[in-house]
């Protein structure tokens, strides 16, 4: 039997009797964990007005950094012959630019012939489509010669071509291809017509024959190319490739190693050659038949070139080709002697107009560049400080102000008599809204700005935007001290301010660490009652259990008594 279950002997709820004897010995715990509650919602109110100092301050920093009034803006009468750019503190003025001759980049043009030709003899019967080498693959499909279709595999030899053109204008077409030239020609009594809108094989684009309106057409240009996407054994190269005595090649571009080997393609080496830090793109030209290296920077300056181990530059023409010189861009300012760039980006290294960064766009051209401040910054940051400082105090009195009802009832708010809070909005509108003294009389208060305060909630305005235009056009040294004097200023003197309330030590952060110990403190007693409570709880259970069993007991007796002499359990 459990006689720990309530009156199950004594039939008494003994438990809910406990219940509220314990629910009532709790009282001083609620009263703690109300308190601890206010001391959480008035750390919490501390840490968002902490936060939004912390975002005050960094407007503050701006004001007090000496750029922001250094920095310029620029213009440019022709922004299609010249733009630009200025860093913080260039010299203000304007200056005419007038350039001769822009800057390009010097390219070193391989020899041409750089690729084989399709065959050393007319006789083509060997060179099969797929692997000639052209340019650029030949599709099989359909092509018209005289409006006959000649219908072509890439399986088939250039003979077998030529002879199915004969064949499909019944001879009068004749087709053949010059060694010498590296060319195909073709013949015929009367003018030729080649292709149509629904040619589906491009043989007559690879081979360069276009109409002439004549009875003889030859291809356009020499049709042997390098094969880019073939590995350099069988690149079609005019001159054979060797790799040195290690079987890897090598060779310099400016002074920067590029290795080579036999598996790589030429598109390979090329991109190699690009992605170095040799300072040039590469690339083959396919009309000319011929490799070009272009310096990636421009300005008068040549390209360096050896063969170190292997022959690519030779092979590739590269090395017998001729550089095309760049050209430095040519300019003047005011007036005044020549002056000279590598670049059409002209910096302070070649003007000497400290700061002042002009990128030329057009020769044989003029245009006027202005410097000024860009006091739109200052204003910028001017107007960003007014909204977050009257965010500040609009939150300390959202926190801080109370109200009376028509009933009289007042209503508080979480800081309401918080001296700390109201303490910190009344110095701050002190330290923002009164007189710079150790300034001109000029600019020694934000009223000089335009900006006025509302007594009532100690917020700023900027009333007169036209004063604050007005003061940065023509006092732009006298605004900078007021507000970023090293002694006075009034970012200067907010700015120590917000590092003694809410810097690593400052006041505002060692408020709410009291708090939060205040708020532990309460955990410690709360849990100290609880011991107690729960102690009292158990003495209390054990004295009922120990009445349930003296109460069983007792009713074992009496039913016994009531069964050997037939003693009623109820009779007195």
């Amino acid at each position: 039997m459990d006689l720990g279950v309530s009156g199950l002997a004594s039939n008494f709820d003994w438990r809910s009797l406990i219940d509220q004897m314990v629910d009532i010995e709790r009282l001083p715990q609620k009263r703690l964990l109300g308190e601890q509650n206010l001391l959480e919602q008035r750390k919490n109110a501390y840490s968002s007005i902490a936060t939004q100092l912390g975002v005050l301050r960094n407007r503050i920093s701006a004001l007090r950094e000496d750029s922001l009034y250094a920095t310029r803006t620029t213009s440019s009468t022709d922004t299609t012959t010249a733009t630009a750019s200025a860093a913080a503190g260039s010299v203000q003025g304007t200056y005419r630019f007038a350039f001769q001759q822009l800057a390009t980049a010097a390219r070193h043009v391989g020899a041409t012939g750089a690729g084989a030709a399709l065959s050393t003899t007319s006789d083509v019967s060997g060179v099969v489509l797929d692997s000639a080498g052209f340019a650029t693959s030949v599709t099989a499909g359909v092509f018209r010669v005289n409006g006959a279709e000649v219908t072509v595999a890439t399986t088939d030899t250039l003979q077998g071509v030529f002879d199915k053109i004969s064949t499909a204008t019944g001879s009068a077409v004749t087709a053949s291809y010059n060694a010498t030239s590296d060319r195909i020609q073709l013949s015929s009594a009367s003018p030729i017509v080649l292709g149509s809108a629904t040619d589906t094989s491009n043989f007559l684009q690879v081979a360069q024959l276009y109409n002439n309106g004549t009875s003889s057409i030859s291809s356009a240009g020499g049709l042997g190319s390098a094969r880019l996407s073939a590995t350099l054994s069988s690149a079609n190269l005019s001159t054979t490739l060797t790799y040195g005595g290690s079987g890897a090649g090598l060779f310099k571009v400016n002074g920067v190693e590029i290795e080579y080997s036999s598996s790589d393609t030429l598109s390979t080496v090329l991109k190699r050659i690009g992605d170095s830090e040799a300072g040039v793109t590469a690339s083959y030209d396919f009309i000319n038949d011929r490799f070009v290296l272009a310096n990636k920077g421009t300005g008068d300056v040549g390209i360096a070139l050896e063969d170190v181990s292997g022959n690519f530059l030779a092979a590739s023409k590269l090395s017998s080709g001729a550089l095309e010189r760049g050209k430095d861009l040519l300019y003047t300012v005011n007036g005044g002697g020549q002056l000279r760039s590598s670049s059409n980006t002209v910096t302070d290294a070649s003007s000497g107009l400290t700061g002042l960064t002009v990128t030329a766009l057009k020769e044989s051209a003029t245009a006027d560049i202005s410097v000024s401040s860009d006091t739109s910054k200052v204003r910028a940051a001017i107007t960003s400080f007014i909204d977050d400082y009257n965010r500040v105090q609009s939150l300390i009195s959202s926190q801080t102000e109370s109200t009376t009802d028509a009933d009289g009832k007042v209503e508080t708010n979480t800081l309401t008599s918080e001296g700390d809070a109201e303490s910190i909005a009344s110095t701050l509108r002190k330290m923002v809204y009164s007189s710079v003294s150790g300034l001109e009389a000029t600019m020694s208060h934000l009223a000089r700005l335009g900006i006025s305060t509302n007594s009532d909630d100690d917020t700023l305005e900027l009333e007169d935007g036209g004063m604050l235009d007005e003061a940065l056009a023509t006092q732009l040294e006298d605004v900078q001290a007021l507000w970023n004097d090293d002694a006075v200023g009034i970012a200067t003197k907010l700015d120590e301010y917000m590092e003694r309330l809410i810097g690593d030590d400052g006041s505002l952060v060692a408020k709410q660490d009291v708090l939060v110990k205040q708020a532990s403190g309460i955990d410690v007693q709360v849990a100290d009652l609880e011991r107690l409570v729960q102690s009292n709880r158990q003495r209390l259970i054990d004295s009922f259990v120990a009445m349930e069993q003296a109460q069983s007991k007792i009713n074992q007796q009496m039913q016994f008594l009531s069964q050997r002499y037939g003693i009623s359990s109820t009779s007195s």
